[in-house]
Formats: C-alpha cells, sequence, structure tokens
C-alpha cells in the first residue's frame, strides 16, 4: 500500500468514531455474548467482529440505547422461553448469541433493495432475541419497527417503550371491560410496568390500588407514586391486614375491584386476589419471587376468579398493525409529557469500556430494591 495513501486513510477512519469503519467500509462492531447459560457475570464475554457494507435487502445499524430487563438476565441463564440460536455468524470462536432483547436504533446505511428505511431513521426491534446489547449490527427490515426521528423523544425513551409500557397498555385494555373510574390492584407497583399502569390508568380515567414490598424510605416511594398518578400506595403487610379491607371499600365507593395484574407470586398475589370482586380477572406477567400462586378454593367457587397469563412478545408477533398503534399513542403521551420515564442509571458504552464496566450495570439491574432501571446508552 502506498504510505500516504495509508497516512491519509488512517487519519480519515479515526475522523469519523461515529462509525468506527475498518478497511474497504466495514464497521467494527463490540458485542455482549454467551456460548452457554448461565450467570451473567460468568458466561458473557465482550466479542469485536467487523460487520460488510449493506448489500441487497441488509441495514446496517448502530444502537443508540438498550436498557437491561429481567428477561435478559432470564434468558442469558437459559430459564426464558424465547431463546436466541447459538450461531458462528459474528465470528466467534464457538456458536454464540448475542444478549439483550429491547432497545433503540439509527440506520447508518441500507442495501439497494431496502426501501422501507433510510440513513437517519431510528427503530426499535419488532421481536425479541435479537440481540441488543452490542455497538451495531445488520439488520432486516422485518427486524426493525420505524418509529419517529423526533428530538423531543430522547433514545433512552424509545429504548424502553415496547416492553414495560406495551405490558402495561395490553393488561389494561384486553382482559376487563374498564370503564372511567373502575379500579385495579396490581403488585410490584413501583417497576417499569407497574409505574406505566399507573399513569395509562390517570390518562384513562382508571383508579388503582398500588402495592410494593417494604423497604428503607417506603413512605417517599409511596409519594413518587402518587405523584405519578397512583390512588393508593401499601406494602404486602398492609394489603394483608384486614384493617385496610375496610379502607378499600371506603375508598371505592364499595365498587368491586375486577382487574389483578400480577409480577409477584407467592402469598402476596393470594392476598392481592382475595380483593378481586365475584368474577374478577388476575393477570399474571412475572414471578419476582419465584414462588408459585396459591390460591384458595373458596375463591375459585364461590368468587369465579379467573386466572389469565399475559407475554408481550407473543403479543406483539400476532397483532403487528396494533402494536405500531399502541407504540404511537404511547409516543404521544410521551411527548406531551403525560408518561413519564421511569428513574434509570446510564452505562456509557463506548470503545473504551470493558467489559467489567458491563457486567457492573447488568449486577445492578438484579439487585432488589435498587430503585432505578439500568440501561446501556451507546457513544461514538
Amino acid at each position: 500500500m502506498n504510505r500516504t495513501f495509508g497516512r491519509s486513510l488512517t487519519a480519515a477512519l479515526r475522523s469519523s468514531p461515529r462509525r468506527h469503519l475498518s478497511l474497504f467500509g466495514y464497521t467494527q462492531a463490540k458485542a455482549l455474548v454467551y456460548s452457554k447459560y448461565g450467570k451473567p457475570q460468568d458466561v458473557l464475554r465482550l466479542h469485536q467482529h467487523p460487520i460488510s457494507p449493506a448489500y441487497g435487502d441488509e441495514i446496517t445499524v448502530k444502537f443508540l440505547a438498550a436498557p437491561i430487563n429481567p428477561a435478559d438476565i432470564n434468558q442469558i441463564e437459559g430459564v426464558y422461553p424465547a431463546k436466541p440460536p447459538f450461531t458462528t455468524a459474528l465470528s466467534t470462536p464457538e456458536p454464540s448469541a448475542v444478549a439483550g432483547n429491547e432497545g433503540v436504533v439509527e440506520v447508518l446505511s441500507t442495501g439497494s433493495n431496502v426501501k422501507d428505511f433510510q440513513p437517519g431513521d431510528r427503530a426499535i426491534m419488532r421481536h425479541t432475541s435479537f440481540g441488543t446489547w452490542r455497538t451495531h449490527a445488520s439488520a432486516s427490515s422485518a427486524n426493525l419497527l420505524k418509529i419517529p426521528s423526533d428530538p423531543s423523544i430522547t433514545a433512552i425513551q424509545a429504548a424502553t417503550i415496547s416492553v414495560n409500557p406495551c405490558t402495561a397498555y395490553r393488561m389494561l385494555k384486553d382482559f376487563t371491560p374498564m370503564q372511567k373510574g373502575d379500579w385495579f390492584i396490581q403488585n410490584g407497583a413501583n417497576s417499569g410496568v407497574g409505574r406505566s399502569a399507573i399513569q395509562l390508568g390517570r390518562l384513562w380515567g382508571l383508579k388503582s390500588v398500588n402495592v410494593i414490598r417494604n423497604r428503607p424510605g417506603v413512605e417517599e416511594l409511596k409519594e413518587e407514586l402518587k405523584m405519578l398518578g397512583a390512588d393508593m400506595v401499601v406494602t404486602e403487610e398492609e394489603l394483608a391486614n384486614r384493617s385496610f379491607w375496610g379502607e378499600l371499600d371506603e375508598k371505592t365507593g364499595g365498587k368491586r375491584v375486577m382487574l389483578g395484574l400480577n409480577c409477584v407470586g407467592g402469598k402476596p398475589t393470594t392476598d392481592l386476589v382475595r380483593r378481586l370482586g365475584y368474577g374478577g380477572n388476575l393477570v399474571t406477567y412475572g414471578a419476582m419471587s419465584y414462588q408459585p400462586i396459591t390460591i384458595p378454593t373458596g375463591l375459585l367457587i364461590f368468587k369465579d376468579i379467573r386466572f389469565r397469563g399475559f407475554w408481550v412478545s407473543t403479543w406483539s408477533d400476532k397483532h403487528p398493525d396494533e402494536k405500531q398503534a399502541m407504540i404511537d399513542e404511547l409516543f404521544g403521551y410521551i411527548k406531551t409529557g403525560e408518561f413519564k420515564d421511569v428513574p434509570i442509571q446510564e452505562t456509557m458504552w463506548n470503545s473504551d469500556t470493558k467489559v467489567e464496566e458491563l457486567k457492573a450495570a447488568i449486577e445492578r439491574s438484579s439487585k432488589g430494591f435498587g430503585g432505578k432501571k439500568q440501561i446501556f446508552v451507546f457513544e461514538g
């Protein structure tokens, strides 16, 4: 290679850090990958690999932000129903998968056959198991759902919209006919789904009873959730206390609570079910306590309680057009300031970030009472 040309090319590449380009237009990407199931701290490693220029139906994207959800950790542990295939497509020494399910990307380049995306567009993942804990990727239109390239919508807001807010939205809409003034009850109320349900309930005129675990600073947390629109916030111990039953009846004006949302399991969920009216629905979308739901037979016979489950990934796969409309509606609430972000803690990911820093964020996400959602934010 001509030395002058080589020096010029090197200088050009260094002046374009946003693309992480290498020779012949290849994009250098880094990804958190795993080749066996286990604890994230044990099995995740940081892998660097090149991405060839977009050709034909291909789209080259760079990630802007990607959250760390409980489902991501469960997937790495091998206990989540959706499991990405292990492959050597990224030139890993052994078949591996990229971790992460949710995120937002910006389109860098497109192949000649791509008509529905262009450079600068933003998109979220259309399906789970794409692998979002990476700096860049090669995708197709089938992988991506275009979102507004609106500067008033931050990358973090876009990256966190498709799981928690959508789960809350569908559970409030799809299981029990709810009118303005009707009540629902939920545990895990300070979670991402819980906060979303509180806010959507407020926007739609619904009332909510919100159950949280006791913890240091619990009174401050109660006030925080009330500021979002929660009508009642109680601890698990308060929910189980008979003195609360009268307080709830007084607050609801005798109205039956017909919808319960559960992400905990165990005895606290049994206490929650006792507060449902005849023919009420309990919708389970998580199991944070790792305990089964124990239901007294009397609740089945004499109250005809219905037990349902919900997984937003399955719903999204079956209803792509409705998902697009739901996402657009949620972004509308965000733009007007009617829907607030969950508390977050950012971990910046750039070309110099070490794998230990990324694993530390994942470890924080798995800790109870963390108070903040962990999210990777990509620089460069």
